[in-house]
């Protein structure tokens, strides 16, 4: 049998998003600026409410194509609150569009976002070596400087919390217990 971490659970959704996804180094933008948008949407809720909302946001949101996202303005905006396929709130949709043009910005100054969000862990992967969930923080002295950089750049919904859910999605740290079998197989 194989052994997965505890939040994995048994529904398929969940465990192919975790065997294949979650924590994996992710240095594509247009990943980057997908799971940035994902990780914005899903706070206060289950990231099983998003992953199974993932391909509405898709539709709605261009295919996460930031230079579409980034030209929204009232209209799509109206649109979207009214798309029963994402989460309606209007925070967090607007954080989109603004989180879109602050992504195209930072993509010009450091030619790639990736270049820029890696640097919070010196462009390498931090393997932690945790034996339980409970040993798992909810965010870190990296999450918290990536947030804070954030938001100085105009980003919404990238507090400390935020940061280390998606620092942890896209394979900047990893934190799938030592038991996992994918805790090994991200080693290399």
């Amino acid at each position: 049998m194989i052994k997965r971490c505890a939040w994995c659970g048994s529904d398929p959704l969940y465990i192919a998003y975790h065997d294949q996804e979650w924590g994996v180094p992710l240095r594509d933008d247009h990943r980057l600026f997908e799971m940035l948008i994902l990780e914005g949407a899903q706070a206060g809720l289950s990231w099983m409410t998003i992953l199974r909302k993932r391909e509405n946001y898709r539709k709605a949101f261009a295919g996460f194509d930031p230079e579409q996202v980034a030209r929204y303005g009232e209209q799509e905006i109206a649109r979207l609150l009214q798309d029963a396929g994402i989460i309606r709130n209007r925070l967090k949709i607007e954080a989109a569009v603004k989180n879109a043009r602050g992504f195209l910005q930072v993509r010009e100054e450091y030619a790639s976002f990736a270049d820029y969000i890696w640097r919070f862990v010196d462009g390498t992967p931090v393997v932690n070596r945790r034996a339980t969930l409970a040993e798992i923080p909810a965010h870190t002295p990296a999450s918290a400087q990536m947030s804070k950089d954030l938001k100085k750049r105009g980003f919404n919904f990238v507090g400390p919390t935020i940061c280390y859910a998606f620092m942890q999605a896209v394979g900047m740290v990893n934190d799938h217990t030592t038991d996992c079998f994918r805790y090994e197989q991200l080693l290399h």
